[in-house]
């Protein structure tokens, strides 16, 4: 995990998950994010008391474990005042959430509450509503509502720099998902475009790289959305009497070279699928319907 300065006020540590820090005063700095586990939070917290560099406050962007699951070591740590979006608070305040809900709701089994989807909980001492601007002591920092790969991730600006969380990939990762994980492909897009137009100097993802010229990063995001949607478009059309959802999962990630490994990878790409698909029924392109006794996806009649 290297920590590369951006200003003289804004930091990342850049490793399999991105964390961001900023120092507003002698006396006070910010964690964005506090990585997979414990493991990772000592590195910063090491890496920070040997600069000198406060930490006061954590803002997690979103509910996902590899994003909070070192909050609880900073937590037990020392003091920090944390921030979280609304929704994802009530995740990170109680984590079998996740794996609850990625089990359509049924009590999932020990094997499906491994530290990938579940961290442990968090306190959360202010949760935002909406976004705008927030107050640390003297200083201020924006955050922004970047939907779509989370139900509420907010992205954070500070100094002109944009900590976009999973709103987008940096290439090489982007590629290696294959089908990257969404819950709503229409607030994915929208939340790529809104990036674009943001007065940014530059970006920082929750994994990848910091780019100052990160639209060219913003676009290939967009295409491979856009290319597994017409993916999943041109599969539910081969089939004339539908497809369940779980064949499909099965035929995408074949298509693009991807092997599932365990049952909670399974369920993962099926939440992503169904986010595009989902997409595609709002836009009467697809139908979900009961063929059979089984639910299908199939060519709207419209």
């Amino acid at each position: 995990m290297e920590f590369h300065p951006i200003t003289d006020n804004v930091y990342y540590f850049q490793g399999s998950v991105n964390i961001g820090y900023v120092r507003f005063s002698s006396g006070e700095g910010m964690l964005i994010d506090a990585g997979l586990e414990e493991q990772a939070m000592k590195k910063v917290l090491k890496t920070l008391k040997s600069k000198e560099l406060p930490i006061t406050h954590l803002f997690i962007t979103h509910a996902h474990a590899d994003h909070y699951g070192g909050a609880a070591y900073l937590q037990k740590q020392q003091k920090v005042y944390t921030i979280a979006p609304k929704l994802e608070a009530a995740i990170l305040q109680e984590p079998m959430l996740e794996p609850l809900y990625l089990f359509h709701g049924v009590n999932p089994i020990q094997e499906w509450r491994s530290k990938f989807l579940e961290g442990k909980p968090i306190k959360v001492d202010a949760i935002i509503e909406e976004a705008g601007e927030v107050t640390v002591g003297e200083s201020t920092f924006q955050t922004v509502d970047l939907p779509g790969h989370s139900y509420h991730q907010f992205g954070v600006i500070v100094e002109d720099v944009l900590f976009a969380a999973d709103a987008y990939f940096g290439v090489e990762i982007l590629h290696k998902h294959g089908i990257p994980y969404i819950v709503d492909a229409k607030q994915t897009m929208e939340s790529l475009e809104k990036i674009k137009k943001l007065p940014c100097a530059g970006a920082v993802p929750g994994h990848g790289s910091y780019e100052k010229d990160f639209i060219a990063t913003i676009d290939e995001n967009l295409q491979v959305h856009h290319d597994i949607e017409n993916l999943l478009y041109t599969l539910v059309n081969q089939e004339e009497d539908g497809i369940s959802i779980e064949q499909l999962v099965t035929k995408a990630c074949t298509e693009k070279g991807l092997t599932i490994r365990n049952v909670p990878s399974f369920m993962l790409f099926r939440t992503a699928v169904t986010a595009y698909l989902t997409k595609l029924i709002q836009e009467g392109r697809v139908e979900l319907i009961v063929c059979n006794n089984q639910l299908v996806v199939a060519s709207s009649s419209e």
